[in-house]
């Protein structure tokens, strides 16, 4: 898969009322037409069922895409690596993730959420994604590897220059300078975290670096060149994801001020509504695979070496799956989605992800239960990840009524 393909693929997606409500086109393609071939792009799946087979057979639809599309040297661990070497790194890997090792950096994060809305609590109006959804989960990750939060601008510098190479040059994707630039960009992490590392190996820490450089399992360790790897999926996944979580979310909450009054007045919602948002909104849209052979999805022949768009959130707001999906209900307790994805490819730091989610929801919500989109803006959402770069928002204070 090219830079380009995927980026027309995208594209696809790219309509920004498609972005800001995709939920009625998923709907189409789920009636008319769940797996739809498009030319220089692949195959959409868009029905639960179809998108569940696809994430749950990677001997057929393989995760290690072209590797290098992002200008790595070597496949993303664990998200480029497929099965058996996959099953190793995930046995090294879920224990540091595990929801017991996340739920105790509670507070540590829960200080940074208030640090962030000490900020501006007192204002009137803010640009949520550029004081609040951009930099705190990129100050989770700071804090997790030990690092000083004035690092902040230098590691969001290096996420938006290998995911948005296009909009820092000017020049469209696959255009030399664009390519150049994201080249120099993914050399800078590398050394980034090769530093980073050096340091750690001198003075052991009680943090992520500290614990990869630690970890074994029967025997087997983390190579440098495997803790690098990991290092640069989480800076460019851990770090998007949550902002456009975060996003997607504030975006919807601020519009339904009813379901925003029912996690104020009781906490006890909020964990089901981070998942009733994750299935609704379903931040990542889309996972792509490629055919290992040919094969075929839901009677729709596939060509070996053919990429394949797994919806993601089509499949969410499939009937089939959920009752009523185009709700977003507080008392849904059974809550099966593919907002992290599926299959052996889970998402590796989702439990990280629902702790910064229920602690921004739950502290945000205590301190500034009402504000809303500022009026005569419409929010534009990435294609892809749903982020924007931009959300005036207005607060509301009690003092004001």
């Amino acid at each position: 898969m090219t830079q380009e393909s995927a980026a027309s693929g995208l594209n696809l997606l790219a309509a920004p009322e498609l972005t800001r409500h995709p939920q009625p086109t998923y709907k189409i393609l789920r009636d008319s037409s769940p797996v739809m071939r498009v030319d220089g792009i692949g195959v959409l799946v868009s029905t639960w069922e179809l998108v569940d087979e696809v994430l749950h057979k990677p001997q057929l639809f393989s995760s290690a895409l072209t590797s290098g599309v992002l200008k790595n040297e070597r496949p993303l661990i664990p998200l480029q690596v497929d099965p058996p070497a996959h099953g190793k790194f995930r046995k090294i890997l879920d224990p540091l993730f595990a929801p017991k090792r996340m739920t105790a950096l509670e507070a540590s994060i829960a200080t940074l959420v208030n640090q962030l809305i000490d900020g501006f609590v007192d204002r009137d109006e803010i640009d949520f994604a550029k004081e609040f959804s951009v930099p705190f989960p990129t100050q989770v990750f700071l804090t997790m590897l030990g690092l000083p939060l004035d690092e902040t601008p230098s590691l969001l510098a290096m996420k938006d220059g290998i995911i948005r190479p296009h909009e820092i040059t000017g020049k469209p994707l696959g255009h030399p300078d664009t390519d150049a630039y994201q080249t120099a960009t993914a050399q800078s992490i590398y050394g980034y975290f090769t530093s980073t590392m050096q340091e750690r190996k001198r003075l052991r820490r009680d943090d992520l670096l500290s614990w990869f450089l630690e970890a074994e399992i029967d025997g087997d360790r983390l190579s440098d060149e495997n803790i690098l790897d990991i290092c640069f999926l989480f800076l460019i996944a851990g770090l998007d994801t949550v902002s456009a979580s975060l996003d997607c979310f504030f975006s919807y909450l601020a519009q339904h001020p009813d379901v925003r009054r029912g996690i104020a007045d009781d906490e006890s919602n909020i964990p089901f509504l981070v998942e009733e948002l994750l299935r609704y909104e379903t931040p990542v849209m889309a996972v792509a695979r490629e055919a290992t052979q040919d094969t075929e999805l839901g009677g729709c022949p596939i060509h070996a070496g053919e990429q394949v768009l797994a919806l993601l959130g089509a499949a969410n707001n499939d009937e089939k799956n959920t009752d009523e999906p185009e709700v977003v209900r507080l008392d849904r307790r059974v809550n099966r989605h593919l907002g992290f994805g599926g299959g052996v490819h889970r998402c590796l730091g989702s439990h990280l992800a629902r702790v910064e989610l229920r602690t921004a929801l739950r502290l945000w919500h205590h301190r500034l239960p009402d504000y809303s989109i500022k009026p005569g803006v419409e929010l534009d959402f990435t294609p892809g990840v749903r982020a924007v770069s931009t959300f005036p928002m207005l607060l509301h204070h009690e003092s004001a009524h």
